[in-house]
């Protein structure tokens, strides 16, 4: 009943708050009236969701500066002006682009890996990345007390990030090329910084995947599948 109480008083300020249109922003130090009916999980929730989101910036940075003629394709001006339309906290774009045929999510990334396609394919593949994880959040940015978050839809995330990586480093096209260079193994020094930013995003979605399970006394079922060839899980149910 407390909890029914407080939410028909504050419901009026919660209108509007969250956002499928990009990347959460960082909290304000401002005093926001929304914070009153949060709970130490949906500030775990917000914080581990912005991280994910830094996470995938930085990597769709290192993906165009391997990969500059994907950002051209585009026509932006510049790689840090294709960075921004994507995670520019203004723009609301919903995770997904015209030239990506507005596909989103996992149809987007297997968009990056199209023998036919012929746009960007570092935007497909980030944007699809984007577009699958803010699924597994509910389409949300904030969270409040009567969210709920699913802590399967959050494993499944992580499980495609997997794939998405596997087939990041493995796919290629009928000329044996890959379809976008990230992780350098050649040569005596090997580059696999790439690989420890996905495990960033891999380990955060797992951990808040657990600790909403746990406190929510859930069963997270743990499908494990191999790379070769693994489909993609649903993240909404």
């Amino acid at each position: 009943m407390m909890t029914r109480f407080i939410s028909l008083i504050f419901l009026p300020l919660l209108a509007g708050c969250g956002s499928t249109g990009t990347a959460p922003q960082k909290a304000s130090d401002d005093f926001n009236a929304g914070e009153i009916i949060k709970s130490d999980i949906d500030r775990f929730a917000e914080a581990h969701q912005r991280e994910v989101f830094a996470e995938l910036k930085v990597l769709m940075e290192k993906l165009y500066r391997r990969n500059p003629r994907e950002w051209k394709k585009s026509g932006q001006e510049s790689m840090e002006a294709a960075v921004a339309r994507v995670f520019n906290i203004n723009v609301s774009h919903g995770w997904t682009f015209a030239e990506l045929e507005n596909k989103r999510g996992v149809e987007a990334i297997h968009l990056a890996f199209h023998e036919d396609f012929s746009g960007d394919r570092v935007l497909a593949f980030i944007a699809g990345l984007g577009g699958m994880v803010q699924t597994s959040f509910n389409d949300k940015t904030e969270f409040f007390l009567l969210d709920d978050l699913d802590p399967q839809a959050l494993f499944n995330a992580a499980r495609n990030v997997e794939i998405a990586v596997w087939k990041l480093s493995n796919a290629t096209a009928p000329d044996g090329a890959l379809y976008l260079i990230s992780n350098e193994t050649a040569g005596p020094v090997k580059n696999l910084s790439f690989e420890r930013e996905f495990g960033k995003i891999i380990g955060g979605l797992d951990l808040l995947s657990k600790v909403i399970a746990d406190k929510t006394n859930r069963t997270v079922a743990k499908v494990f599948q191999s790379l070769a060839g693994a489909i993609f899980l649903p993240v909404r149910f």
